[in-house]
């Protein structure tokens, strides 16, 4: 217990050293003479974001079509049948839309990240890039986090909007509903504070995701096993921390 303990607060630390170090290669490093790399920032966007769009919209719209059968069968029974597309909207704008989208993300990306990265570590490439004075967080871990911050909302907003048109579908053709009166319903109840807690939850969830996804590419060890247990490790911890963080932030909004 002691050395799990131990090793734990080593990897924290160690993942706090290098947060810190993204956070002054891309925010810090421009105003001092140092390119913010566009092509691989724009490159990584692409890769997060368009090829993952796919997948976010299938994944939210079969959690708008549940939401709206789950909530239906307990309406009902207080006559509020009407208020089905209200709560779609409020939930996966609140909630199911930023923790999936940012679930796929680690499943999908950050997976990714972790094998090319831990690849990198394997063949010494980053060794390599080190020796001829390239900083490896400049030119690999900043464009891959700042992608994936950017595209996280930008899913978030269309996977909700994906999970409504689910909704919106058994409420019209199973509920039997008037087509407007979801979407009217779902419009009233969604408020701006639903809108930018969700916004703030995508940015920190794909925020967790991304640097973890790259440490534990920097931490490979052991060639190829090792790089498979470290996208294991990547994607499992990311899972728990958005959940963690999930609870923190939503405690949060609503005292605030």
């Amino acid at each position: 217990m002691p050395i799990t303990l131990i090793r734990f607060f080593q990897h924290v630390t160690s993942w706090c050293w290098l947060f810190n170090d993204m956070l002054y290669w891309a925010f810090v490093s421009p105003f001092r003479g140092k390119k913010m790399r566009v092509n691989d920032l724009f490159r990584q966007m692409t890769l997060i974001g368009v090829r993952s769009l796919s997948i976010v919209f299938l994944v939210m719209f079969f959690m708008g079509l549940v939401l709206a059968m789950q909530s239906a069968e307990t309406l009902e029974k207080v006559g509020g049948l009407a208020m089905v597309g209200g709560l779609v909207a409020v939930a996966v704008m609140r909630e199911s839309g930023p923790m999936l989208t940012a679930i796929v993300l680690a499943g999908r990306c950050g997976a990714a990240i972790t094998a090319e990265l831990g690849t990198m570590r394997v063949a010494e490439e980053l060794d390599a890039m080190e020796t001829m004075g390239l900083n490896p967080v400049h030119f690999l871990i900043v464009p891959r986090v700042l992608g994936m911050v950017i595209m996280a909302p930008c899913l978030t907003i269309l996977g909700v909007f994906m999970a409504m048109f689910g909704g919106w579908l058994i409420s019209v053709f199973f509920l039997g509903q008037d087509p407007f009166l979801y979407w009217r319903k779902a419009f009233e109840l969604l408020a701006l504070k639903d809108v930018y807690s969700g916004m703030i939850k995508s940015v920190v969830f794909a925020t967790l995701v991304s640097n973890i996804a790259c440490y534990f590419g920097f931490i490979v060890d052991g060639g190829a096993e090792g790089v498979g247990r470290s996208t294991t490790q990547s994607v499992v911890t990311s899972i728990v921390m958005i959940i963690a963080s999930d609870c923190v932030l939503t405690a949060f909004f609503y005292f605030v």
